[in-house]
């Protein structure tokens, strides 16, 4: 067995109640639930039916021994809130680049005519074109792709033709 947990959670009636209603009914998020969970097995107040290991916990509901320490200690010392619901981003989403209207740009593009002396739009050369263009100031290789790959483009065989991927 390891070593006993130096913090106890200690439940009262009402927020032991509120966990046993959140794990049975089902209507929460999955990972509210299996949070609450580990807290109804982690308190040893006055109503608690059994004292549980953390190696107790994690094997009864398949998780890793450090994250029932991490719900315990979350619930120690920030509360019952912070430990049930998810964390914040300490980050906020990075906004795409690209939008629809500058994906319509591309996409004429290289349904335009290619440069002289050429048959078809290579990516390279739709990526230099875009950029000279001003459509964007920086696109990878990889972002031309993606943005074709969502239409049925195939380089040379439509001209000035473009759909919408159907799968």
């Amino acid at each position: 067995m390891g070593k006993g947990r130096r913090d106890k959670v200690l439940l009262n009636t009402e927020q032991r109640q509120k966990l046993e209603q959140i794990s049975r009914n089902g209507y929460a998020p999955a990972k509210k639930i299996l949070h609450a969970q580990v807290l109804l097995m982690c308190d040893e107040g006055e109503g608690a039916t059994k004292k549980w290991t953390d190696e107790q916990i994690s094997s009864a509901l398949n998780l890793h021994r450090n994250t029932v320490g991490r719900i315990r200690k979350r619930f120690l010392e920030q509360g019952e809130q912070p430990a049930l619901n998810r964390s914040q981003r300490k980050t906020p989403p990075v906004p795409a680049k690209i939008d629809g209207h500058t994906e319509a740009q591309i996409i004429a593009l290289c349904c335009s005519d290619p440069p002289a002396g050429r048959v078809h739009w290579s990516l390279r050369l739709l990526t230099q074109e875009i950029k000279n263009r001003n459509i964007i100031t920086e696109i990878s290789l990889e972002t031309v792709r993606s943005i074709l790959k969502k239409t049925s483009y195939v380089r040379g065989k439509y001209k000035g033709f473009v759909s919408q991927n159907e799968t």
